[in-house]
């Protein structure tokens, strides 16, 4: 269980983390989110509304600006079928006319004159007239323009302007300023011309050229401006004409100049009547919207920074961003008071845990919590105390299980050994062999010395005694079957071990070791030491062990931690309810602790060396 604790805690997520994890994308994320969709939606909503806004301000100036061309069309309309217009067309030529006709076209120009002078809008107005034959006489003018003169009629009939103004069959056509400046002169005016035709014969008889004053078309964006409650900074108007020239700029910055630059050129040419798109705008990111007139060639445009538009929608994200915030750090005020609080207890039991799992079973967890949490330290403690007694149950029995081990294991020794032993004496007495029959006594004698001693722990010289009166008896039995060496330090002498631990081993290398050999056996014991440990080795010349057999002896050392296993021959877990080495393994394990016991290392026909680590006291030292 401990380990598994331990792999658990040591490879997986700690519960801190996956609860920072778990705030963060359950709390802080969607918080983020859903500010993020809020500002979103509402900035769609509102760049929406500006749209809609924007199209119903550029209709309305469309029909401002198409109610007022379209009153100077029928005030043209009016004039060019007025009597005194056609009069004043259809007379000779006034070099072919005597003195009072010419004095009456003189009168019906004057006429003319005052019809179209009672509009305040127009400027400037001539006439090109087709009957007269001298260049002179061909421009009639109604009112004088200071520094204008009219292109000579020859003239303009080679221009472009003139076939555009034939096809339109008395239909006016509107040129806006900047776009002939040759025609209509460098002036910003927007400019009429239409042919004018004979009213009894529908014969083209002259060209109006009627030229209408800027302001007229600055006040109708002025105007709105104003209604709107627009700043001078926040929108600005163009009128541009389908080739992308600015006719009109209301910021007076770009007049004559192309929009072509500025935006892109295919946004002119769309049959949309209505667009609205966000693009850069003489370095600026703007919101452009455009406007095309029903009934002429032009566009209204209205270019809005998009800085000035989204300063609003920057004031409502600094609040979403505000409560986001404070939505955030209450959460995180959550998260350290109450999570952390969680955590840290669970935590500050695990910590304990892990010192009950290193061997401090005195440890327990402070029981200060009244909810969930101190309930589990209650829990957690009292599982402690049940596992202390179970371990101290354990250990009493366990310790009584190895003394009747022992007490068997002593008489598995005594019956079957000294039977052995008193057949050997008993020949060596028969054959007179006095003095030897003596040692074998004494070595018998120190063999159950040793064995009726009632403890469990003997100093190691005593053990090596023991262990030598066996060798002895037993290489008197097996004479030319093995001799032994033993080699340990006298500074380890009196270091205490569990009594018949080597004994069992020197005793599995004379049955099994040396079994079928054809070279002299030679066990040889050993010993070394180091601060804390003491080392026995026993070593032997024998068969050695495969790896199978090894294996086998690896199972027996953890047999605590597995069930049996049921593949193993019937013999094997006949070894297993015997004594001998796995005795002495467990013995030495349950004594000491798991890391001391027995380490083997065989090969075949190689030989045999089983390690004894046993931890360093002397006799009568405290464990």
């Amino acid at each position: 269980m401990a380990q598994y604790i331990r792999t658990e805690l040591g490879t997986g997520m700690n519960l801190r983390f996956k609860m920072l994890a778990g705030f963060v994308t359950l709390i802080i994320i969607p918080l983020l989110l859903l500010g993020s969709l809020v500002f979103y939606i509402t900035f769609q909503l509102f760049a929406q509304k500006y749209s809609e806004q924007a199209e119903f301000s550029l209709k309305a100036i469309g029909q401002s600006v198409s109610y007022f061309f379209s009153e100077m069309n029928r005030v043209t309309d009016t004039g060019i079928s007025n009597s005194v217009f056609q009069n004043a067309l259809t007379a000779g030529s006034s070099e072919n006319l005597a003195n009072a006709n010419y004095l009456q076209l003189n009168e019906n120009q004057r006429n003319f004159r005052l019809l179209l002078y009672s509009h305040p809008s127009i400027g400037y107005a001539f006439l090109y007239n087709y009957r007269s034959t001298l260049p002179q006489n061909q421009v009639i003018s109604i009112f004088n323009k200071e520094g204008f003169m009219a292109l000579p009629f020859d003239q303009f009939k080679k221009h472009p302007l003139y076939e555009q103004v034939l096809k339109s069959n008395g239909a006016p056509k509107w040129v806006g300023p900047y776009e002939y400046p040759e025609v209509t002169g460098h002036e910003p005016v927007f400019t009429q011309i239409r042919v004018v035709k004979e009213l009894s014969s529908l014969r083209n008889i002259g060209i109006l050229v009627v030229q209408i004053k800027n302001w007229e078309i600055e006040s109708i964006f002025n105007d709105f401006r104003r209604n709107q409650g627009e700043e001078e900074d926040d929108t600005r108007f163009l009128l541009v004409n389908n080739a992308g020239m600015i006719l009109y700029d209301s910021d007076k910055l770009a007049n004559g100049d192309s929009l072509t630059g500025m935006i892109d050129s295919a946004k002119l040419s769309d049959t949309s009547r209505y667009q609205s798109f966000k693009t850069s705008f003489n370095g600026q990111e703007s919101i452009v919207s455009m406007y095309k007139l029903k009934d002429y060639d032009w566009h209204i445009v209205s270019v809005t920074s998009w800085k000035m538009l989204t300063k609003e929608m920057i004031s409502f994200g600094m609040w979403v961003a505000i409560i986001l915030l404070v939505c955030v750090a209450a959460a995180v005020l959550f998260n350290l008071l109450f999570v952390n609080r969680i955590t840290h207890s669970i935590n500050r039991i695990v910590r304990f845990m892990r010192r009950v799992e290193s061997g401090e079973m005195n440890a327990r967890v402070d029981e200060k919590d009244r909810d969930e949490l101190g309930a589990l330290a209650v829990g957690f403690n009292r599982l402690i105390d049940q596992v202390c007694v179970l371990l101290q149950q354990v250990k009493r029995e366990q310790q009584q299980k190895n003394k009747a081990e022992m007490r068997v294991l002593e008489a598995q020794i005594k019956p079957h050994f000294l039977f052995n032993t008193l057949e050997s004496i008993n020949v060596l007495a028969v054959q007179n062999e006095g003095r030897k029959v003596s040692q074998m006594v004494i070595r018998l004698g120190n063999i159950l010395r040793t064995s009726i001693q009632d403890k469990e722990e003997i100093t190691i010289r005593e053990e090596l005694e023991y262990t030598r009166s066996y060798l002895e008896i037993q290489k008197f039995r097996f004479e030319d079957v093995f001799n032994f060496e033993i080699n340990v330090p006298d500074e380890i002498m009196n270091a205490k071990i569990l009594k018949l631990t080597l004994q069992p081993l020197v005793e599995n290398c004379i049955q099994h070791g040396f079994d079928g050999i054809m070279h002299p056996g030679v066990i040889r014991i050993t010993a070394s030491e180091d601060a804390e440990c003491i080392y026995l080795r026993v070593k032997d010349n024998g068969v050695g062990m495969s790896n199978k057999q090894l294996s086998r002896f690896q199972y027996m050392q953890s047999d605590e931690c597995q069930p049996s296993n049921p593949e193993l021959p019937d013999s094997y877990n006949a070894e297993r309810r015997g004594l001998g080495v796995r005795s002495v393994a467990d013995r030495v394990r349950i004594r000491y602790g798991p890391r001391y016991g027995l380490f083997i290392c065989s090969a075949p026909q190689m030989g045999t060396v089983i390690q004894i680590t046993i931890p360093k006291f002397e006799q009568g030292e405290a464990k």
